[in-house]
């Protein structure tokens, strides 16, 4: 899936702030430019929120007030930006406090088959390592836990719905690869209703893979991922606004930018689905503070008739703060399963300082036992640096209790342990 919304902050730079010049469309003389009818004098500051139709600046509170008397908010995040995160905390939190208990979360981040660990999360009956790990957080969504910890301790905390929006990985790699024609009858069973024609959705398409070499067969392949993503999303938040557990509540939806830009994404298609009020709200990365710099495409997206948001949040590009500490081992599960088998440790490592040798095998950290890799992965991402942790392993066939101590890892240390490992290596 495409990085949310770096396409549409390269055209924003450039767009925000400049009328465009009179042209003719059937005749009819236009003036300005659609996307921003009211361009501010000057550029954004950090902490800036406009108002994209009228081009009104606005507080936080002013912003919340008027989104929260919608019935859905769309919030379309950068999805590696803390920033975008906690604009998210900030929406749901006005959502729960102006209705209390008829708040609900729907996030792209899970999918429909998901829905039984949220219940479960949001019901308070799951720990934060078993929710990952029965979420299979890590293959579905491949990103760092942290972005959205804060989100999600917050419904819980509330015991807010969260709702998984999205379809299942193997139906979008099958909807991509094949025409729909082709899929199989349980494929087909399980596909929204599709709305292909939008022509703002295939005209964004056709600008992504302009000038690659991708050819004609895959910009289709992708529209066809794309606009399943987007109606299944729909369709989910729509059953769940008509359900009797959502019909009297206020959704908050959490996806990423070029879902929600403009709107041709998923609020016209819930719209259609379940005429209901909304306000959509976007991020604008207008300083970079990160050390490692965004990936970013240089694609030079078509103009739409409309604004991209409601309400634009202006912030910056940040970085998640770093732990930056590692254990330092490549291993392999023990075939009897009683812990984790070491097969290589690295040089000046914390492991190498605490004395774990190579064959050494790894039965608990603090307590915890190390069954399977999640479970050493889980326990080293909660160490911080100065943290120290009794690990208790075998050798030979003997015991042996050692205290780690966690130090910063170098950047170029920490590649060298994943890229070795059998298995990822903390």
């Amino acid at each position: 899936m495409l990085s949310p919304s770096h396409l549409r902050h390269l055209v924003a730079a450039f767009s925000l702030f400049a009328m465009t010049g009179c042209c003719t469309t059937s005749g009819k003389q236009v003036i300005g430019n659609p996307e921003v009818p009211y361009p501010l004098p000057s550029a954004p500051k950090v902490g800036d929120i406009i108002h994209l139709p009228t081009g009104v600046l606005v507080t936080p509170e002013q912003m919340k007030k008027v989104a929260t008397d919608a019935r859905v908010v769309y919030v379309g995040e950068t999805h590696d930006n803390p920033a975008s995160h906690r604009l998210e905390l900030d929406m749901l939190k006005a959502l729960e406090e102006r209705y209390p208990g008829k708040a609900a979360l729907g996030m792209e981040m899970f999918t429909r088959s998901q829905q039984p660990v949220l219940d479960r999360w949001s019901a308070g009956e799951l720990d934060e390592k078993t929710f990952v790990k029965d979420s299979h957080w890590f293959d579905t969504w491949k990103m760092d836990f942290d972005y959205y910890r804060d989100l999600l301790l917050y419904a819980k905390e509330k015991r807010i719905p969260i709702i998984g929006l999205n379809a299942e990985k193997s139906l979008v790699q099958a909807v991509q690869s094949k025409p729909l024609e082709d899929l199989s009858a349980e494929e087909k069973a399980q596909l929204p209703e599709l709305d292909l024609s939008d022509p703002y959705q295939r005209a964004q398409t056709e600008s992504i893979f302009a000038g690659h070499s991708h050819g004609k067969m895959a910009a289709e392949g992708f529209l066809r991922a794309q606009t399943l993503w987007d109606d299944t999303m729909a369709e989910t938040a729509a059953r769940f606004l008509e359900s009797p557990q959502g019909q009297d509540r206020h959704l908050l939806v959490a996806a990423g930018g070029n879902h929600v830009s403009y709107g041709f994404g998923i609020p016209r298609r819930v719209f259609r689905r379940v005429p209901s009020s909304y306000v959509t709200i976007g991020g604008h990365e207008v300083v970079v503070t990160r050390q490692v710099q965004p990936e970013t495409m240089d694609v030079e997206l078509p103009g739409f008739p409309m604004v991209a948001f409601d309400f634009l949040v202006n912030f910056a590009y940040e970085e998640l703060p770093k732990r930056d500490v590692m254990l330092g081992v490549a291993f392999d599960n023990d075939p009897n399963k009683r812990g984790l088998l070491v097969k290589t440790v690295i040089p000046e490592s914390n492991a190498a300082r605490a004395g774990v040798k190579e064959w050494d095998l790894l039965l608990s950290l603090d307590g915890e036992p190390l069954t399977e890799a999640f479970d050493l992965i889980y326990a080293v991402k909660q160490k911080h640096v100065g943290d120290r942790g009794t690990l208790k392993l075998e050798r030979n066939g003997a015991p042996l209790s050692v205290e780690v101590e966690f130090k910063q890892s170098e950047p170029y240390q920490h590649g060298k342990q994943e890229n070795a490992a059998p298995q990822k290596a903390p």
